[in-house]
C-alpha cells in the first residue's frame, strides 16, 4: 500500500495536527499586531495602550496580554511583523526596472510602518527598557533593507562607492519619510525620487567594455 504523506501547512504543521483553536489564536495575534501598528501611526506611543489596541483588534485585553505579556512585547513585535511583510513585498518586485525599485524603497519609509516605527524610536529615547529592544530591531531591519536593496538594484558592492550609493538611497528615503510626517509633499518627493533613480542607474551601470 502506498504511503500517505500528510499535507503540511506553511507553518510546518500537518493539517491533521491543526485545530480551530490554533487557527483562532494565530488570527488573534495577527489582528493585534496590525492594530498596534495602526495605533502607533495614528496616536503615537502615549496614546497606544494595550487596551486601545485590543479594542481596535476586537479582542479582550486579557487575550492581548496572553499573546504579548507587556506593552513593549506588543509594539516591538508589531513593527517587526509589518517590516517583514514589507520586506516580502519588496522581494517580489521585478528587478528589471530600477526606477520602480527606487520608488518602492522610498515607499518603505513614507507609509504607516515608518510612522509607527518613528513613534517607537521617540519612545525608546526616553524609555530605558524599550531602548535596547528597539535599537536591536532597527539594526536588523536596516540590514535587511540594505540587503534587499542591493539585490533588487543589481548592485555590485565589490565596486568602490557602490555600497555607499545604496546606503545613501536608503538614508535619502528616510529623510523623505520624515518630511512626509508634517506635510503632504508628494509632488516634490516624486521629483526627488525621479532624479535619484537617474543617479542610481548611472552609478550602478557598468561602463561599456572598450575592447
Amino acid at each position: 500500500m502506498a504511503a500517505v504523506t500528510a499535507h503540511r501547512h506553511q507553518d510546518g504543521q500537518p493539517d491533521s495536527d491543526r485545530s480551530p483553536k490554533q487557527d483562532r489564536s494565530r488570527a488573534t495575534r495577527q489582528r493585534l499586531l496590525e492594530a498596534a501598528v495602526a495605533c502607533l501611526a495614528e496616536h503615537g506611543w502615549a496614546g497606544s495602550t494595550v487596551a486601545v489596541v485590543a479594542e481596535r483588534a476586537g479582542v479582550s485585553r486579557g487575550a492581548a496580554q496572553h499573546h504579548f505579556p507587556t506593552r513593549e512585547d506588543l509594539f516591538t513585535a508589531a513593527v517587526e511583523y509589518v517590516a517583514e511583510q514589507r520586506s516580502q513585498a519588496l522581494r517580489e518586485l521585478p528587478t528589471d526596472d530600477r526606477a520602480q525599485t527606487v520608488a518602492a524603497l522610498v515607499g518603505l519609509f513614507t507609509g504607516p510602518l515608518f510612522r509607527a516605527a518613528l513613534q517607537l524610536w521617540v519612545a525608546a529615547a526616553n524609555e530605558e527598557q524599550l531602548r535596547a529592544r528597539v535599537t536591536e530591531l532597527e539594526a536588523r531591519v536596516g540590514r535587511e533593507s540594505h540587503r534587499i536593496a542591493v539585490e533588487l538594484l543589481g548592485a555590485d558592492e565589490s565596486r568602490p562607492g557602490v555600497r555607499e550609493t545604496v546606503q545613501g538611497l536608503l538614508d535619502m528615503a528616510r529623510g523623505l519619510g520624515l518630511a512626509t510626517l508634517l506635510t503632504d509633499d508628494t509632488g516634490r518627493r516624486d521629483r526627488v525620487v525621479a532624479q535619484w533613480s537617474r543617479l542610481i542607474d548611472e552609478a550602478l551601470t557598468l561602463p561599456a567594455d572598450p575592447r
